[in-house]
């Protein structure tokens, strides 16, 4: 019995040892390994607006400054809704006091935005202009919305696989190699959007009305990059 007990023991010994030495023996070396990576690139128009309009005061009642600003968010966001095609919602508010040389409080100054998102540039200029009456323009860009982004990089993946796998072929042909093993790939995206130029909007005949700016919205340049390794092998 301690015979057969002491031969599982040694033989348990025997296959933990030979595993160590598997697990301790380095990889294969490969050979004719080849690394290289290809970009795909696509000019897509920019459908997306994004603008940011502000109002700015001072007051020495911080009530009373408050108020002003709140009347004057409200008005813009009740204009807004007559432009079904544009998202509109509240941004920045802020309210700071102001000290003369002194150090004596002086009174108070607040700014509060909205911010403007829409598909539609004619709806969103026209809004634009119309708020600028009273609000000041912060800024506009404009974007690839996501969902046309998304549809435009999956057709470049496949377009990026299919560039990786030709230059893959040339490389193979370079070598003398009858085929190649893929050993890793990796696809990643991005993209680069041009400063956008927009007319600013113009005084018109009365105080009252501005308008609208003249948008160019742009195109942004969306770019699918492939990289990776592939060993060349004999035939």
């Amino acid at each position: 019995m301690r015979h057969i007990k002491w031969l599982c023991l040694s033989l348990a010994a025997s296959l933990w040892l030979a595993a160590g030495a598997l697990a301790a023996e380095p990889a294969q070396p490969r050979y004719n390994t080849v690394e290289f990576q290809v970009d795909v690139q696509r000019e897509v128009q920019n459908d997306l607006l994004n603008a940011t309009l502000y109002v700015e005061l001072s007051d020495a009642s911080a009530a009373a400054l408050a108020n002003a600003i709140n009347i004057s968010v409200n008005d813009a966001l009740r204009t807004a809704k007559d432009y079904k095609g544009v998202r509109v919602r509240s941004g920045n508010n802020q309210t700071y006091p102001v000290y003369s040389k002194g150090n004596q409080l002086q009174g108070w100054r607040g700014r509060a935005e909205i911010r403007i998102e829409s598909r539609d540039f004619e709806a969103a200029a026209g809004l634009i202009g119309k708020l600028q009456a009273k609000m000041q323009l912060g800024g506009i860009s404009f974007s690839v919305a996501p969902e046309t982004r998304r549809a435009v990089e999956n057709e470049l993946i496949v377009e990026a696989i299919s560039a990786f796998k030709a230059r893959a072929e040339i490389v193979r042909t370079a070598l003398a190699g009858g085929g190649y093993k893929l050993q890793r790939l990796n696809v990643a995206g991005g993209h680069n959007v041009p400063q956008p130029r927009f007319a600013m909007a113009r005084a018109a005949t009365s105080a009252q009305e501005v308008t609208a700016p003249v948008l160019e919205a742009g195109v942004s340049q969306l770019t699918v990059t492939a990289n990776g390794a592939i060993e060349v092998v004999d035939k």
